[in-house]
Parts: structure tokens; sequence; C-alpha cells
């Protein structure tokens, strides 16, 4: 395995009294799509704001593309592209006047910048509206003309923080297309989220991380297969029927996690554990039979789900 672009051993962040990043390593291989999984508060911003050399680190060791972040700053922000988690694109320019003023802060030539211009307004389906003001795009195509943006410098490392959160459900399935569609180029991207659907379709190895630590590390298979079952069966009780059902459930899954709105079954057959809980007579509301998923996973870790 070649050097790793991206190496932290112990890796801290604090800010006064509050610890937002603890003693965490981790490595990113080149061509390798990194995730960073977790709740908000988690820690992840913060780790991706030291990789991205704008905020040194409090303690620990930290090397990208084997530099010092805090001695080679400028040098690794030149081979960066970032999309953070607000757009801040200029609303009052259009489309391809934010990709111009952006590739100008390179010293990239013009000729230069316009002709990648051109290739990625294409990438993000944008071509049609370059002369529209930013202003009027919507949330997903402001989305793409970020990401459009991070790439004007042809960057080695692209870092995405929360790279879907507030879109429709459309627009994520067509951002993630288009970041699937640079992984296939051979971009090494780093993504934060909170989507555990969007870590298992993006990402090959992520970390979980909860209150500031790394508290698992694998890919979205393996992390499933080590810590869940392979299905799930979700009951839903009506009200004050649950705590007499919970008595009767018990044994009859791997696993039984109790959440204010449901209550989990683990089991490697859901067919069969639906079956004996018909057969003990309990009537749930709803039933939703599911393979696990890593929502599942830091469920067993931390004893919570990823929105709460």
């Amino acid at each position: 395995m070649t050097n790793p672009l991206v190496q932290a051993t112990g890796l801290s962040k604090r800010f006064g009294s509050l610890t937002a990043v603890d003693g965490i390593d981790f490595e990113v291989h080149r061509g390798e799509v990194f995730g960073f999984l977790g709740p908000n508060g988690a820690g992840k911003s913060s780790t991706m704001r030291m990789i991205g050399a704008v905020s040194p680190p409090t303690a620990g060791r930290l090397l990208v593309f084997g530099l010092d972040p805090a001695a080679d700053g400028a040098r690794i922000r030149s081979r960066l592209g970032v999309v953070p988690q607000e757009d801040n694109l200029d609303l009052q320019l259009p489309a391809e006047e934010n990709l111009l003023i952006y590739g100008r802060y390179f010293d990239l030539a013009v000729p230069v910048i316009r002709e990648r211009i051109d290739r990625l307004l294409a990438f993000a389906e944008l071509t049609d509206r370059r002369k529209d003001k930013v202003d009027i795009l919507s949330g997903g195509m402001k989305r793409r003309l970020t990401i459009a943006r991070s790439l004007i410098n042809e960057p080695d490392l692209l870092l995405l923080d929360e790279p879907t959160t507030g879109l429709d459900p459309q627009a994520r399935h067509l951002l993630w297309d288009r970041l699937y569609r640079l992984k296939q180029q051979g971009v090494t991207l780093i993504i934060t989220t909170h989507y555990m659907d969007e870590a298992e379709q993006l990402c090959d190895r992520l970390v979980v991380m909860d209150k500031a630590k790394i508290v698992a590390e694998g890919s979205p298979k393996e992390l499933i297969e080590r810590y869940s079952t392979r299905e799930v069966v979700e009951l839903r009780f009506p009200i004050g029927e649950r705590d007499a059902a919970l008595g009767r459930l018990d044994g009859i899954a791997t696993r039984t996690e109790v959440l204010p709105d449901r209550v989990l079954l683990y089991t490697d057959d859901a067919e069969p554990t639906l079956s004996e809980v018909h057969g003990l007579g309990l009537r749930p509301e709803s039933v939703v039979e599911r393979r696990s998923t890593l929502e599942d996973v830091f469920l067993r870790l931390t004893g919570r789900s990823l929105i709460d």
C-alpha cells in the first residue's frame, strides 16, 4: 500500500474546556472514499478543518500529503478541494463567474479556468444555467455548483462536509451520482455525514465517531457484519401496550433494542422471528422487516440513534 494521503495519530482538538476531537487515529489512502459517520457534535467537522489546514491541532500528529498543516498549510490548501457544510457562493454573480473568481485564487490562467468551467458545469449538469445568478438556483443546483467550484484546481483530495444536508431525496441521489463519478475517476474523497445510507452508498471505509472519539472503523459491510445481525424486525405497538409486550418478546431475537417509538428485534432471519411474535398473540400496529444498516451499528455501539 502506498503512503497515505492523510495520516493522524492521537489527533485532538480542544476549544477551552471543550474537547471536540479526542485522540483519534486514522489513515486515508489514494483513490478511496473515506467517511466520518456520526451525529452532530461528534467531532467530524472539527477533524475536517484540521485536515483542511484551517484549524491547528491541539495535540497529536497530522500529516496531509506527508506535510505538516501547521508548517505547510498554504501548500496543502493548494492541493485541496473543499465543499463546506454551508454553501458560500456569491449569490449575486452568475454560476460561471463564481467558478472564474475561485479559479483566480489559485493563480490559474483565465483561458485554463474557462476550459475547466465548461467541463465542470457539464459535470454538475448546470451548463444551461451558467449565466443565471446563483440566488435563483435550487438548493441541489447550488450544492452541485459548490462541488464544481471545489474541483477548479484539480485537487488531489476533496473534502466534503455534510454534502447533502437539507436536500430533497431526488437532489441527494443526483449528488451521490456526481460523487460516485469522481470516485470512478480516481479522485480521493473524505466525507462527513450523519446519513447512514449516504455512508453505505459512497464510502469504501469509514470511522464511526461519537463524543469526540472513534468507536469503530471498517467498510460499511464489515461494520454491519461485526456489530449487527443480518436482518431487523421493527415493531410499533399501540400506546400503553409496548411495556407488556416487551416481557413476552424476551429471548426470541439475538438482541432487542427499545426506542421511544418502536421495538427492534435483531435476527438473522426476519420471517420466523415475526412468526414467533404472532405466535405469542402479539399484534403490533405496524411491522417492518429490513436488512441491518449502519444506523443499527451506531445504536449498538452508543445506545442511541444517529439522529438523537
